[in-house]
């Protein structure tokens, strides 16, 4: 059985959620002696590897402008899944699903995986939303076997497209790694137990311009900063507002951080806020629970199904409502939270992600 993965920017330390979702997921899967094939976006690749983990890696060269390059990646790794005899293809995210029905004409299997409604996103135009509802109609309609993260999204393709058989295997997170990393707080000035954490691209519709507004009303923050670690892939006029917005009101931004100095931040961060208005299962929410932050997440269905106790919601968009949020955080003494992690094992999810590998297996055999 050979399985060609597409629909990512690569792997590993690459920015993204559905990125951390495969580093995490493959690797386990190759584990079991599956042949795994992970196909990069050339451009996105910063090493010269060709396995990752046992996974086999491939990079293809691809456009780095946000409204071509997935699709066209799609497109070129798909023909080389072909070249390469895959048995299955599995695609990930809405808009590389467009190509489902081409993988299938060419005679492979395909698993699709839906990771959320991304024509939600504020940063799509138009057409763009348009062609990522026909990437969900296609990769629902045509590809073998769906996997859905979230009980939402399940709910959205049952409604929309009457497709009842997907199957419900959540995102996970892998143990949590604690650790100290001194040098890199005082780099920041930070401290241990006295700061807030928001951590995802720096894109509208995570509303980390609410986030820095929100901390920025408070008068009496007790020396608690708000670290943001994150980036974008793609510098545009949002990003450089809330950039230069952190800045003046005494954000901490990391960049785009992994290893040691992510775990560290996790490790010892007050609180992890996400205040998104659109969100597929959120990783970075998952992360933050593993290592047993306390959180403050926005009240969309997405997060809700998380099911966190009330007090950790607020309405989404209300940035009266977040301030005073945070404003309790600061307040309260610092302590740990305990969270049920257990459905979000990573290799009871690679179990589960196989079995759909192995049962589409029989049929093709």
């Amino acid at each position: 059985m050979k399985i060609v993965v597409t629909g990512t920017r690569g792997i590993p330390n690459i920015m993204g959620g559905v990125e951390t979702h495969c580093e995490e997921l493959f690797p386990r899967i190759a584990a079991q002696g599956v042949d795994v094939t992970l196909i990069r976006r050339k451009s996105y690749v910063r090493d010269e590897l060709t396995d990752y983990k046992g996974v086999k890696l491939v990079d293809v060269a691809t456009p780095r402008k946000k409204s071509l390059e997935a699709i066209i990646h799609t497109f070129r790794a798909i023909m080389k899944a072909k070249r390469l005899g895959a048995d299955i293809v599995h695609i990930h995210a809405i808009g590389p699903a467009l190509l489902t029905p081409l993988a299938r004409l060419l005679g492979m299997k395909v698993v699709f995986t839906h990771h959320g409604p991304d024509y939600d996103r504020d940063k799509w135009g138009r057409l763009a939303k348009m062609v990522l509802r026909l990437g969900e109609s296609a990769g629902t309609r045509f590809a073998n076997e769906v996997i859905v993260i979230s009980n939402v999204i399940n709910n959205l393709l049952i409604d929309k497209y009457g497709r009842r058989d997907c199957h419900l295997i959540y995102n996970g997170v892998p143990e949590p790694d604690i650790c100290d990393y001194p040098e890199y707080f005082s780099e920041l000035g930070i401290t241990e137990g006295n700061y807030i954490l928001g951590m995802c691209r720096f894109v509208p519709e995570k509303n980390l311009h609410h986030l820095v507004d929100a901390y920025s009303r408070i008068a009496d923050r007790k020396g608690c900063r708000l670290v943001l670690a994150g980036d974008t892939d793609h510098e545009d006029a949002y990003s450089l507002r809330l950039k230069k917005m952190a800045k003046e009101k005494g954000v901490v931004l990391t960049g785009f951080v992994k290893g040691r100095k992510l775990h560290s931040l996790l490790s010892h961060a007050r609180c992890f806020v996400l205040p998104s208005q659109h969100e597929g299962l959120p990783i970075a929410l998952l992360e933050a629970m593993s290592y047993r932050r306390q959180v403050i997440v926005s009240d969309i269905p997405a997060n809700l199904e998380v099911g966190l106790s009330k007090d950790c919601y607020f309405p989404v968009g209300n940035v009266d409502a977040l301030t005073v949020k945070l404003q309790e955080c600061m307040d309260r003494s610092y302590a740990p939270a305990d969270y049920d992690m257990s459905k979000y094992d990573w290799d009871h999810i690679a179990s589960q992600v196989l079995a759909v590998y192995r049962n589409l297996w029989k049929i093709i055999l």
